[in-house]
């Protein structure tokens, strides 16, 4: 199912560490996203009324997706709903045991699909999918800063993250697959859902057995354990504590830098929610047939998956350099949008596909806005605070994202879309700009302080937020 952390020891100062994150958890929660686009072009939208006639006496006749747009809002409703209380479990119980049991339910949840028979099963099913999942991208984002220093940390998050990308591709070939099955007593998407929800489960059985800390590594010696915990001593970040700080959540609900990157996540995923649901129904509307459009979405995952792994990459081998990559990749994705707005939707035209797929630079934003939240806080319960704000934002940007879709504007391309996205990333440049301006003022101003090395290790494991450690830098 993956490869585990494995580090070699020796002296601290030539230690390396070599991780390839166990991807198919986080490959779990998109391949469900890149079903329900895939369901929808065969069969799920007529079996289930999610597409609706409203006014017949049109040539041709007014349809309304509104419900399909709900039911892709709603599994982040979900998401919204089950990230507080899952957050909270998963941060006093262990780790391994609690992940591992939501994922065999969010699996069982997933494989229930195939049983609905009307739009409101789905959306009932939608949303305590969302619930189930919403513990895995948290859970995520805190192993990783609880097992790698602040300079490995962007890598780690990116290569877990690419997922994103890579089940858009793979998703994408299982969806044509599937389109072409033939015979069997169910619908097509009903045999998506089954494959999917028994992926899922089978994974949340082998997540029982992951640690709750480096110190608790079973595939570490004695030795490795003590040097897998002193490397994260340099990094002032500490080390898992179950205890909840409430001084700690106070101050992140205070910090304005945690809200500018939760902010900045929101407005970023707009546009995820509007391509999982509708990607392939936009992409038909180019002049290619169901199946082609299904096909189209490999190369927008492509670019997701090269671009995460490659800003991650970046990021780890020059300092300082997350923002100014945000900004860069922000703007191919408002070239992109304004190309499918303006260009002309002729038969197999080339400009908006074009522009469909330069879309996929959303997501090397997205990976380094959780890089930037998780490697410039610290303090336990602080860290599960950031990565609970910034789940929540990115629920909002999926709910907000398909209500932008109405099917009443095709004729005009769909401009709400468009703008909205436009708008939300013009804005995520805002903020990156900001927040370059305050934490390296903040770096600048602790440097002065000329503070004792000393006593940056004698606190290290305190567990102090980042603003009590001022031996702490902030990455950006």
């Amino acid at each position: 199912m993956g490869w585990f952390t494995m580090i070699r020891c020796g002296e601290l100062e030539q230690l390396e560490v070599i991780i390839v994150h166990d991807e198919p958890a986080i490959n779990m929660p998109f391949s469900h996203q890149a079903i329900l686009g895939g369901a929808a072009v065969f069969g799920m939208t007529a079996d289930l009324k999610l597409r609706v006639v409203v006014d017949p006496t049109t040539t041709p006749p007014k349809v309304s997706t509104t419900r399909l747009s709900w039911a892709t809002s709603l599994f982040y409703f979900g998401m919204l709903a089950g990230v507080g209380p899952l957050t909270y479990l998963f941060q006093r119980l262990h780790i391994g045991r609690t992940v591992g049991a939501a994922i065999v339910i969010w699996g069982s949840v997933a494989m229930a699909t195939a049983g609905v028979t009307t739009y409101k099963g789905l959306f009932a099913q939608r949303f305590f999918l969302g619930f189930a999942e919403s513990i895995v991208p948290t859970a995520f984002m805190v192993i990783i800063s609880g097992y790698y220093t602040q300079a490995e940390q962007t890598w780690r998050q990116c290569l877990w993250y690419s997922a994103t990308g890579g089940w858009t591709v793979i998703g994408a070939g299982i969806n044509y697959g599937f389109a072409h099955i033939a015979g069997g007593d169910l619908k097509k998407w009903q045999y998506l859902y089954l494959m999917a929800g028994s992926l899922t489960v089978l994974y949340g059985f082998v997540f029982f057995f992951f640690p709750n800390s480096p110190a608790q590594a079973w595939w570490f010696t004695e030795e490795e354990k003590i040097v897998a915990i002193e490397r994260l001593r340099m990094g002032q970040m500490g080390v898992r504590c179950q205890k909840i700080k409430w001084s700690q959540i106070k101050e992140a609900a205070l910090d304005v830098k945690v809200w500018l990157i939760a902010i900045m996540m929101g407005a970023a995923y707009s546009v995820n929610g509007a391509v999982s649901g509708f990607g392939p129904l936009i992409v038909s509307t180019f002049g290619w047939s169901a199946y082609d459009a299904l096909l189209w979405q490999m190369p927008l995952g492509g670019v997701c998956f090269v671009g995460i792994l490659l800003a991650g990459y970046l990021s780890s081998r020059v300092q300082n350099i997350r923002l100014i990559m945000i900004i860069a990749c922000c703007l191919p994705v408002i070239a992109g949008c304004a190309m499918i707005w303006k260009s002309n939707w002729y038969h197999h035209a080339a400009t908006p596909i074009a522009g469909y797929t330069i879309i996929g630079f959303f997501a090397p934003v997205t990976s380094l806005i959780v890089s930037m939240g998780m490697a410039n806080v610290a303090g336990n319960s602080k860290k599960s605070f950031m990565a609970a704000a910034i789940f929540y934002m990115y629920n909002v940007g999926n709910i907000v994202g398909p209500q932008w879709v109405r099917s009443e504007q095709i004729s005009s391309h769909y401009p709400r879309l468009w703008q909205g996205v436009i708008g939300c990333y013009a804005l995520v440049i805002a903020i990156a700009i900001t927040l370059y301006i305050m934490l390296s003022a903040e770096n600048r101003k602790r440097d002065r302080l000329a503070l004792d090395t000393k006593e940056a290790e004698r606190v290290a494991f305190d567990d102090l937020t980042d603003k009590q450690n001022k031996h702490f830098r902030y990455a950006y």
